[in-house]
């Protein structure tokens, strides 16, 4: 499955389960962790559970295990790995707190010249 594919299936689940603010940011050149982050609110811990543990099985039967799924019984944040593409689902609050979209969208400048460069 392509990442962009991934991508949709995500959206799409989130979308279904009436995941809040959901984003999507493509981070290809700014990390090799992943290609796609897509960052998403539930409205509870239960919600946030309950999204976390469908978009791992939406993926799991498009052929997509995920690589891992991280604090979904917690329900504040939880973390999905689909390798090429990275889910955050969290409440509001802790969303607000962290503000991964900024850190994301931040530009990263050129790195610096060396002199040997120059």
């Amino acid at each position: 499955m392509q990442v962009e594919e991934l991508r949709d299936l995500v959206v799409k689940t989130l979308d279904d389960m009436k995941a809040s603010h959901i984003k999507i940011l493509d981070v290809r050149g700014k990390t090799s962790i992943t290609d796609i982050m897509i960052i998403a609110s539930g409205t509870s811990s239960r919600h946030v559970k309950a999204l976390a543990e469908t978009v791992a099985f939406q993926a799991k039967e498009a052929g997509e295990k995920p690589l891992g799924v991280e604090g979904a019984n917690e329900g504040e944040w939880a973390l999905i790995d689909l390798n090429g593409v990275v889910v955050h689902v969290m409440q509001p609050k802790v969303r607000d707190f962290y503000q991964l979209e900024r850190l994301w969208e931040m530009d990263i400048p050129p790195a610096s010249r060396t002199a040997a460069e120059s």
